[in-house]
């Protein structure tokens, strides 16, 4: 159930991100963390009474922060999902439960080489991968939220350039296909998470010409 104290949080895969606990206590010897992942459909509890769960895989890059917050370091995106904060002493649950909706964009190209010679085609997928039980087109919709390929400069590649073939399958997803040309090496593309005219997170994809 989303509540209006929700918190979603935007950030590009690798990067580290911070997830505020809006109901902690004084200290943070109360505070659980736990992680609904939509992938392995799992709910997985990240922290306990302030201290970090030892079996947890994403155990080495999680931290908590003096305001109880839940730092995580270089995200991926089976990080995405549902973060809830709780908060218990003596075995009573204190206070209502804090949501954050974590949102990672990730840009995956279909050349596994890091160089690419001139004259081929490469694809850029980026996708917005976004929480358990939050469906992904419906909500982007529902609260104007957009993907979008732009180039160096920031102007938004559009449909209508012949160099450019962009297709969104769905809301959450956008993909650039191009052939690239010599003068390519070292060229950047971005992929952008909007809401109104404000950019949500980025990713830059930078080709290397062989």
């Amino acid at each position: 159930i989303s509540g209006v104290d929700d918190d979603h949080v935007f950030i590009s895969s690798g990067e580290n991100v911070h997830l505020p606990c809006n109901n902690a206590l004084h200290d943070c010897k109360s505070t659980y963390w736990n992680h609904n992942n939509r992938f392995s459909h799992s709910s997985v509890e990240l922290i306990a009474l302030g201290i970090k769960k030892k079996d947890t895989e994403s155990h080495e890059r999680l931290s908590l922060g003096s305001d109880c917050s839940l730092n995580i370091k270089n995200i991926t995106k089976e990080d995405s999902g549902l973060y809830i904060c709780k908060q218990f002493v003596n075995g009573q649950q204190q206070g209502a439960d804090a949501h954050v909706y974590l949102h990672v964009l990730h840009v995956s190209s279909s050349s596994s080489q890091t160089e690419i010679s001139a004259g081929s085609s490469v694809s850029l997928s980026c996708q917005l991968y976004s929480a358990a039980g939050v469906y992904c087109d419906y909500w982007i919709s529902s609260e104007g939220i957009g993907l979008l390929w732009v180039n160096q400069a920031g102007d938004k590649l559009k449909i209508s350039d012949s160099r450019y073939q962009i297709s969104a399958p769905g809301h959450c997803i956008i993909t650039l296909t191009t052939t690239l040309l010599n003068e390519d090496d070292n060229r950047e593309w971005r992929c952008e998470v909007t809401q109104g005219d404000q950019v949500k997170t980025s990713v830059t994809y930078t080709a290397k010409i062989s």
